[in-house]
């Protein structure tokens, strides 16, 4: 509790400071309106306009792009890869052997479960109409989305006037985003929780956590409601809190890496240490398995990333060769500051190191241009391995697969980055300065800066409070931890009733 109070109080002194960095705003320019990045998502097409009476007739619907609906069906498929199998490879053979399957589950399991949480209230909870920090009940079993008296789909907007995508697939694609959120805040308490504790878990922090980040984060009208500047205050107000604030994040630093990230530390501090934690060797049983899983990791951040920009064009593809570049720099940083301070490099450090470069650059990915990239990436391969020993030693706790030092503080790192080489002086695109006439621009690193870090300071403390008050509950109803004798003879046998291996 004592390390819970205190990661609390470093996140609102954080928040508190950050202010002194920043420049005052521009009394006439709307805080959306000059911040609203190719960073985020939208919900559902914006209506357009009313037309005048006079007006002949009115404009017809604009088409989706074949080549727009294929990439994005092709980038579903590469996250859900992410999850499974990527993920719970990464993670299964990190553990002792007498936990792979238990790990296996939990993975399979949660994502199969928010997918249908999605479809249910999820999705209409993060991506339509409500306030800044939730959305309504419009989209519950994604109704509307689809016609069947007219065969028509309803469509989502991108981020270019007049260019849509069903909205159906836009609402799969974030499914799966939300799915390996959760997936991920398993490796931290990894080998010593219940199944049920985590389903319950799963369930609460997703639908008052993920979904309201999201939402805030991500939720906006889509370019189209611009129509002209009478109308943009209106439409800005309608927006999530954060992109209200003009916060980038193109694909989930904040909602995905570091929401899951403190989530994790919560319950790794609450569930407790595993038993023999520091006396006993708890070696990765099967590196070979997570080599595997942080290669298929990285083909499926592809989508992930580029995938992100909704489009088949020049931001996917700026996404896509930074998260390229980032991961293989991230990789090489790792592995040189291992080699020169441990006397060896190792397959653990490089997977590691992948994996940090990915979550670093998720942010900045479509926001930074190729040198930011870069630097991203050697930053985060050395912070995330700062974050794995001693931030981890300092703090004391058992994240059994580093979910904290990796996701957490990559994705801080990269949040903040991405506010800083957004800067068209140091490569970055801008960001859009008017979505009436598209225009691009950029204000300051400073301004940028403390969007970023309040961005970060709130999804700390909004994950963090969720996420003790969801294992309170989950502790309250079946308790937290298996027992002692079941922890001791392993979870795939004792949970399960299975093993991974037969000897």
């Amino acid at each position: 509790m004592k390390r819970l109070l205190a990661l609390l109080t470093f996140a609102f002194a954080a928040m508190v400071i950050a202010p002194a960095f920043s420049p005052v705003y521009a009394d006439d320019k709307p805080a959306a309106e000059a911040k609203a990045a190719d960073a985020a998502k939208p919900a559902a097409a914006a209506a357009a306009a009313p037309a005048p009476a006079e007006a002949a007739a009115p404009a017809a619907a604009p088409v989706p792009n074949k080549g727009d609906v294929s990439w994005m069906l092709v980038s579903t498929l590469l996250v859900l890869m992410m999850s499974v199998p990527a993920l719970a490879l990464f993670y299964g053979g990190l553990v002792r052997s007498k936990n792979m399957l238990s790990v296996l589950m939990q993975v399979f399991v949660t994502f199969s479960m928010i997918t249908v949480l999605w479809f249910i209230y999820g999705y209409s909870l993060a991506f339509t109409e409500g306030n800044s920090f939730i959305g309504g009940f419009d989209r519950l079993f994604f109704n509307g989305m689809f016609d069947p008296v007219k065969g028509e789909f309803a469509m989502a907007a991108t981020f270019s006037k007049g260019v849509v995508i069903p909205e159906m697939l836009f609402a799969a694609f974030q499914a799966t985003f939300a799915a390996i959120t959760c997936c991920l805040i398993v490796g931290a308490f990894a080998e010593r929780m219940k199944f049920s504790a985590v389903l319950i878990f799963m369930v609460i922090w997703f639908t008052f956590s993920y979904a309201p980040i999201a939402h805030m984060v991500w939720f906006w009208m889509g370019p189209d409601a611009y129509t002209d500047a009478s109308v943009v205050d209106a439409v800005n107000a309608k927006a999530g809190m954060m992109w209200q604030w003009g916060a980038l994040d193109f694909a989930g630093g904040t909602v995905v890496h570091i929401n899951a990230g403190i989530a994790g530390l919560v319950g790794a501090i609450m569930v407790g240490k595993r038993l023999g934690f520091g006396k006993e060797a708890m070696s990765p049983h099967s590196l070979t398995m997570t080599m595997i899983g942080a290669a298929l990791l990285w083909v499926g951040w592809f989508g992930f990333n580029a995938g992100s920009a909704l489009e088949a064009g020049t931001s996917a593809t700026l996404a896509f060769m930074n998260t390229f570049l980032a991961t293989a720099a991230a990789v090489m940083s790792w592995i040189i500051a291992e080699w020169f301070f441990k006397g060896k490099p190792s397959m653990l450090g490089a997977a590691s190191g992948a994996v940090a470069g990915l979550v670093a650059i998720t942010p900045a990915a479509g926001n930074v241009g190729l040198v930011g990239g870069l630097i991203i990436g050697l930053l985060a391969g050395l912070v995330c391995l700062w974050g794995v020993t001693g931030l981890k030693k300092l703090i004391g706790v058992d994240d059994a697969l580093d979910v904290f030092g990796v996701h957490a503080v990559g994705g801080i790192l990269g949040a903040l980055l991405t506010g800083v080489f957004n800067d068209p002086s140091l490569g970055g695109p801008g960001f859009v300065t008017d979505w009436v006439t598209a225009k691009m621009g950029y204000s300051s690193i400073g301004e940028q800066l403390l969007i970023q870090a309040k961005a970060v300071g709130v999804t700390i403390v909004w994950s963090a409070v969720v996420a003790f008050i969801a294992y309170k509950i989950a502790d309250m109803l079946v308790g937290l931890r298996v027992s002692e004798e079941d922890e001791r003879e392993g979870l795939d046998v004792t949970s399960h009733g299975e093993t991974a291996y037969h000897m």
